[in-house]
């Protein structure tokens, strides 16, 4: 993984990091990741952004798991925090892709009629992106396809909920199999996930999309 230049994404990056970091504070970057519970109908996955607080993800995955609880009746959800980086060091969002593919695997296997919605945000994205088989690399902290769900889990995936993907920025989104059951969200302007976007405060406004996101999913499930 690597962030490609020195020019203005790379720069708009290191300030969204130093303002996530302002919005929550560095001492809870450590967080431990959220544990599903034991075969729960649904298990939320989310792979937070570079330097995100929270457990889930302070701007979106922990808005966004409460929101499914409301939108979502009558199943039980748990949910998982992707363990990996976040960071800008190389190969972090490929560590993601791996552990969100064997935690996935895992969950599959132990619980048969578990289901999935998998959420990312911004390296987040890149994170699920790969998972799909939708390869992040050369997106801003991109990186390459280490493992992907496999087709036999892939009926199981109920919905996939992105924001601030960074892939939308070199002309890619999900495609295929995954495509209809994918919510992606770009701010207007976000230079993350929109090529020549200067405004590097809408990649810090997706708290606003989390209830429609949910709406999705329980659509889905």
């Amino acid at each position: 993984m690597h962030v490609h230049g020195s020019g203005r994404p790379a720069r708009a990056l290191a300030r969204l990091t130093v303002a996530a970091l302002l919005l929550g504070g560095a001492g809870v970057l450590g967080t431990a990741p959220a544990s599903a519970a034991t075969c729960s109908d649904l298990d939320f996955v989310d792979a937070r952004g570079t330097g995100e607080p929270g457990t889930l993800g302070l701007i979106v995955g922990d808005p966004l798991y409460t929101a499914l609880k409301k939108h979502i009746s009558g199943k039980s959800i748990s949910s998982y925090a992707v363990d990996y980086p976040a960071s800008l060091e190389p190969g972090s969002a490929s560590k993601g892709n791996a552990d969100l593919v064997t935690h996935v695997t895992d969950q599959a296997a132990a619980c048969p009629n578990q289901k999935f919605i998998l959420g990312g945000y911004s390296q987040g994205a890149n994170v699920v992106d790969n998972s799909l088989g939708i390869s992040s690399d050369g997106a801003l902290v991109g990186g390459k396809i280490v493992a992907t769900i496999p087709a036999a889990i892939e009926p199981r995936v109920a919905a996939v909920l992105l924001f601030g993907n960074p892939i939308r920025a070199i002309g890619r989104s999900v495609t295929g199999t995954y495509q209809a059951r994918t919510k992606d969200y770009c701010a207007n302007g976000d230079p993350v996930c929109q090529s020549g976007g200067t405004n590097v405060g809408a990649h810090l406004s997706y708290t606003q999309n989390v209830d429609d996101a949910a709406a999705f999913a329980a659509g889905r499930v």
